[in-house]
């Protein structure tokens, strides 16, 4: 068998940078989140990203992430649509795996892919934040107090040029089809490039925090 092209493996890591991108729309809920800790609906107090975050927090996200790559290039070794079809499959398998581990993680959009991901209420002012105007400096994390019910911590994502593949404002009309025909009510398309995407999530116990 003839090894594939340079033009072709580049396009295929084209490809797989903005499926990593896209992890905040695509796939199923991965896990369910506790519900918001205040009852008079009042969104609850935000921790600075100066502070400690709770490593276990920071380790769930980055195993979904890491662990999603892996199933990403494994599949791309093939072609891109099972790239594609990995994306959706996998990422709700690997995040059930770590939820079973004592924490809730997940990804979730202000325009989402699927509408089961979209955010719950304590997600919601952060989301609100990293899109006010002006723009706020890249923060590489947030954590929110739930009370008894734990902490919740997000990753902001930023869509990126390889990500406009997917999410931007001229997706290819038959990348776009594969889309809808998976997800009707996509709301993922049109993001301009550094505009924020989404967040990454997790829950984790209050004895998780440092």
């Amino acid at each position: 068998m003839s090894r594939p092209s340079r033009r072709r493996r580049t396009a295929r890591c084209a490809l797989l940078g903005a499926l990593l991108a896209a992890f905040a729309g695509c796939g199923e809920r991965t896990s369910e989140p506790p519900a918001l800790a205040a009852a008079s609906g009042e969104p609850p107090p935000l921790a600075a990203a100066s502070e400690e975050p709770p490593a276990r927090a920071v380790a769930a996200v980055t195993a979904l992430r890491t662990r999603l790559l892996a199933a990403l290039t494994e599949a791309l070794a093939e072609d891109p649509e099972s790239a594609i079809d990995a994306c959706r499959v996998e990422a709700p398998r690997i995040a059930r795996e770590i939820a079973a581990e004592g924490v809730a993680v997940g990804r979730t959009s202000h325009r989402v892919r699927n509408p089961a991901n979209a955010p719950e209420p304590w997600m919601l002012p952060l989301l609100d934040a990293y899109r006010a105007p002006p723009p706020p400096p890249p923060e590489p994390w947030r954590t929110v107090d739930l009370g008894e019910r734990g902490i919740g911590y997000v990753e902001p994502i930023y869509l990126q040029p390889l990500c406009a593949t997917c999410h931007g404002e001229a997706v290819e009309p038959e990348l776009l089809a594969r889309i809808r025909a998976h997800y009707p009510d996509d709301q993922a398309t049109g993001f301009r490039v550094g505009e924020l995407r989404g967040l990454f999530w997790t829950v984790v116990p209050r004895d998780a925090a440092p």
